[in-house]
């Protein structure tokens, strides 16, 4: 009898409907995409995205890149335990070497990850070739297979479509929360047509947009489906929240028992609240929120990155 596979995934992940008054006061129906429960280690998007990664890796091992915080840190190197792969995590921020490990990054060394150091210098010019090479060089990584800064990639991209193909006929807007843009451009290529994907970044910059048609046109060629970015709801940037946000969140779990995932889901569930109020949807819309992660104990929500 052939051993379970440790990545066994639930899907497709459940789609539940919440009553809430802020949207019911305005003729909508707002569902939630969990994919939150798909898999108990690699949460949400984390599975749909690396487990096509760790395909194309063909046994060898993972390197990949990440903040002190890093969701996409944490789930490869589960995922290196589960299967036995050695994995490596490039960490932005040599100042952190000298560091106590935070919670996120005890967590990836517990799972086995080795952790490798870099100067923020560096790491913005990590996908220079020169640049990554020394990089596996001085990490010891040179034959390892490398994923992406959050995994997002051609192959990512075209796991992530199968959750825009899930949700076909059943939503009229289907909104995610976006770091790196992989999630956005599978859903929005999966979509039929009438559906949009709308995406709400939880970085300022304002660069994703040409980000996530890069992918697509990696994955599929040419930019696929119909998606837009509303940037107006990163709360400061990545890793960082404000108190309006936290109330937010905590209100909206003791409204519905839902855990929220504050770097993430809260920012795209309070835009999603803010665009419902200010009458941005059609009376009669549907839209489905993906809940793309759960929170982590003492997370950047609790203590920011700098």
């Amino acid at each position: 009898m052939s051993s379970p596979d440790p990545l066994s995934p639930r899907l497709p992940s459940p789609l539940h409907e919440v009553r809430d008054g802020r949207f019911e006061r305005r003729g909508l129906r707002l569902l939630l995409k969990r994919d939150d429960l798909i898999h108990p280690q690699l949460i949400g998007n984390k599975w749909r995205k690396l487990v096509p990664n760790i395909a194309a890796a063909e046994g060898r091992a993972l390197v990949t890149f990440g903040g002190a915080y890093s969701n996409h840190l944490r789930a490869t190197a589960a995922a290196g335990r589960l299967l036995g792969l050695p994995t490596t995590g490039v960490v932005r921020g040599q100042e952190l070497a000298d560091r106590p490990l935070n919670p996120s990054l005890a967590r990836c060394a517990a799972d086995g990850m080795r952790l490798h150091f870099v100067d923020r210098s560096t790491y913005r010019r990590k996908t220079d070739p020169e640049t990554l090479a020394g990089i596996l060089r001085a990490a010891g990584a040179q034959d390892a297979y490398v994923v992406p800064e959050g995994g997002s990639n051609a192959e990512a991209v075209r796991g992530c479509r199968a959750l825009g193909t899930e949700l076909r006929g059943l939503a009229d807007v289907v909104a995610v929360a976006c770091g790196t843009g992989g999630t956005l451009a599978g859903l929005a290529a999966g979509l039929s047509a009438g559906q949009r994907a709308l995406g709400v970044p939880v970085l300022k910059g304002g660069f994703l947009e040409a980000d996530v048609e890069a992918l697509q046109e990696r994955a599929f060629g040419a930019r696929s489906g119909t998606w837009s970015l509303d940037d107006r709801f990163h709360c400061g940037g990545y890793a960082r929240t404000t108190p309006e946000l936290e109330a937010f969140a905590q209100d909206f779990e003791q409204l519905h028992g839902l855990p929220v995932e504050r770097l993430y889901v809260a920012k795209l569930l309070f835009g999603l609240v803010a665009l419902a109020e200010g009458n941005a949807f059609a009376r009669g819309t549907t839209i489905a929120a993906v809940v793309t992660g759960r929170p982590f104990p003492e997370s950047a929500a609790a203590a920011p990155e700098r």
